[in-house]
């Protein structure tokens, strides 16, 4: 890893004054040379912690078949490393189906085109981007679709903020693993400390990804085919977004990856229709995790792992249409 070793302020710390200002992103000129027009054109959002991406796919038709309640407002929820560019086909795939609704994606915070704030990466971060995002749009709430971190971050902000979420669909979401089943070493990376930091940085990087990160050879001609090679993605990301990995650290440790189930019960007994759509193989998070906590409408998606968002595309988009046609 050759990227600067950036170590962001932790909950209940303070940054130092020199280093309060956010870190850049880069431009989406670059990022549409490198991966084309998969997405709309990027609105940016000035928040007081910096500069946040999101892109518009805007209602194709003013009329609607959409089920009873009308699916209008849309907000998809990213998961750490692959920025919003990952969640595009979903949203394609959903937007054709309700052609009257506007659906957006963004880039949460040191993703995509979004800057790093130098600032603690917890959850309540995360909150305020999406309230921003809902204020700017001018919505007084939305359909959200969830992805991996993205799940937790939409069960913990309904959990804090009901009366802003329509309904909840969550997509392999992660959050339900417990620390306290890491052993030591593992626990000591979690804490931190300045010795301990690179190696927990190549620690994080090596579990989010599987293994080490390997770009498949012919990732160019698949996204000049329309494809989304999500580990091309996270390898730019890795190299041209100064912020990127310091990001992916900071959310590992205190987004909310771990130890969310307080907030994915109260998110059920908020009432919010939910439903959640897991990859049969994925063991980030189980059919009977969600049972236990009071979300019962759980599909599976056989044969497909924690990929299922991009892997299964059709499946998991009839899934979420099943949903909101029952809503």
């Amino acid at each position: 890893m050759s990227s600067p070793l950036i170590v962001l302020p932790r909950p209940g710390t303070a940054p130092s004054s020199d280093a309060a200002q956010p870190i850049p992103a880069p431009s989406e000129a670059a990022f549409v040379a490198t991966f084309g027009n998969r997405l709309p054109p990027a609105s940016y959002l000035q928040t007081p912690h910096g500069k946040a991406a999101y892109y518009e796919l805007l209602p194709s038709s003013s009329t609607s078949t959409d089920g009873p309640q009308r699916v209008s407002r849309v907000l998809f929820v990213h998961g750490v490393q692959t920025p919003a560019i990952g969640l595009q086909p979903l949203a394609s795939a959903l937007s054709s189906r309700f052609p009257s609704a506007h659906c957006v994606l963004v880039d949460l915070w040191g993703h995509g085109l979004t800057e790093t704030p130098f600032v603690a990466h917890d959850p309540a971060l995360f909150h305020g981007l999406l309230e921003a995002l809902l204020v700017h749009l001018g919505w007084a709430d939305a359909h959200f679709i969830g992805y991996s971190f993205g799940g937790s971050t939409t069960a913990s902000f309904a959990a804090a903020h009901p009366e802003r979420v329509a309904s909840i669909g969550l997509v392999a979401p992660a959050g339900l693993r417990r620390t306290a089943l890491l052993n030591k070493v593992q626990r000591d990376y979690l804490r931190g400390g300045e010795e301990l930091e690179k190696a927990a940085r190549d620690w994080i990087l090596e579990v989010l990804e599987g293994g080490r990160l390997v770009v498949p050879s012919d990732w160019k001609e698949r996204v000049g085919r329309g494809e989304v090679v999500a580990e091309a993605v996270r390898d730019w990301e890795i190299k041209e977004h100064a912020g990127h990995v310091a990001s992916v650290v900071a959310i590992f440790r205190d987004g909310g990856v771990f130890d969310k189930h307080a907030e994915f019960a109260k998110a059920a007994m908020t009432g919010i229709k939910c439903r959640c759509v897991l990859g049969e193989l994925d063991d980030l998070c189980s059919m009977q995790d969600l049972h236990e906590l009071g979300l019962r409408d759980v599909v599976v998606v056989p044969q497909v792992g924690h990929g299922v968002v991009r892997e299964r595309v059709p499946e998991v988009a009839g899934f979420i249409e099943d949903f909101w046609n029952r809503l």
